[in-house]
C-alpha cells in the first residue's frame, strides 16, 4: 500500500525565533524544512501549518507566561516558512496540534493516513501531536533534522520518547526527499 503523506509544520512561529521563547536551536532547522516543504509541493504532498494562538486564559500561560497570544505578531508564521496558496494554516491552544483544530477531520477527507511532523519542540508540541496522531491510528514520521528542541538533551529524549513508544519512523528531510523523487521517477 502507498501511504498519503501531508506535511504538519508546528509552531514556527515568531515568538520562537525571535520572541520570549526562541530557541536558538531553531535557526538551524529552518533550512531543511523549507528544503522538504518544497520538494513536497513540487509531489502534490499537502502541507498543513497548526500553530499557537492562544488566548490570556490558556492552560501553558501559567507554564510560559504570554506567547504566541492569538492576533499577535509572535504567533505568525515565520516569513522564511510562509504559507503558500493551497496550504493549510490551523490555530492551536495547547500542546497538540489535533486538539480543537479539526486536524483529523481534514486528513481525514484528504485521506492522509501518514504524517510528517516538522518544527517545535521535539519534547513538546511535536510530542503532543504525534501521541495523538498515534491514538488516530495515523504513521507518524519525524525528520529529525526539521525538529529542535530548548537543549539537545531535551531533542534527543523526545526523540527516543517518540520512536520507543508511538512507533515513530525517525528519518532525515534528505531520506524523505530522495524517497519522493524515487517514486516520481517510477
Amino acid at each position: 500500500m502507498i501511504e498519503s503523506h501531508c506535511i504538519i509544520v508546528v509552531d514556527m512561529l515568531e515568538d520562537f525565533i525571535r520572541g520570549k521563547l526562541a530557541t536558538g536551536e531553531l535557526k538551524k532547522i529552518i533550512d531543511p524544512i523549507r528544503e522538504l516543504i518544497a520538494d513536497a509541493r513540487s509531489s502534490k504532498i499537502p502541507i498543513i501549518y497548526v500553530g499557537d494562538a492562544h488566548l490570556p486564559h490558556d492552560p501553558e500561560m501559567t507554564i510560559w507566561g504570554e506567547h504566541a497570544m492569538k492576533g499577535s505578531e509572535g504567533a505568525s508564521i515565520i516569513k522564511e516558512l510562509a504559507p503558500c496558496p493551497g496550504d493549510i494554516v490551523l490555530e492551536k491552544r495547547t500542546y497538540s496540534g489535533f486538539r480543537e483544530t479539526g486536524l483529523d477531520l481534514i486528513l481525514r477527507s484528504l485521506k492522509i493516513d501518514s504524517l510528517i511532523l516538522v518544527g517545535l519542540h521535539t519534547h513538546l508540541c511535536i510530542k503532543h501531536t504525534a501521541a495523538d496522531g498515534f491514538f488516530l491510528n495515523y504513521h507518524i514520521v519525524v525528520p529529525v533534522d526539521c525538529v529542535c528542541a530548548f537543549s539537545m538533551e531535551e531533542h534527543e529524549s523526545g526523540l527516543e520518547y517518540l520512536h520507543k513508544f508511538y512507533g515513530v519512523e525517525l528519518t532525515t528531510s534528505q531520506s524523505l526527499r530522495e524517497r519522493w523523487k524515487s517514486q516520481k521517477g517510477s
